[in-house]
């Protein structure tokens, strides 16, 4: 499972919020309530997202094995 724990972290420590991404930087509130569900987001968000932030994607998004995977 992907989970975006690293993204609240990174978040936290830079001069952004979930107000400036929103209203400055246009990423939807509900890509932002998907973040926090650890709900899918795409790659096009993943990148605007480290653009935004000026980091690399495994300081937005790390894999966690979970039960709740899909059976291969």
């Amino acid at each position: 499972m992907i989970v975006y724990t690293p993204f609240w972290s990174t978040l936290k420590d830079s001069q952004e919020t979930t107000y400036t991404l929103i209203n400055r930087h246009h990423i939807s509130s509900s890509t932002i309530d998907k973040l926090r569900k650890n709900k899918p987001v795409t790659t096009t968000t993943l990148n605007d997202l480290c653009r935004i932030l000026n980091v690399g994607l495994d300081s937005i998004a790390e894999y966690m094995p979970s039960d709740e995977d899909q059976v291969l």
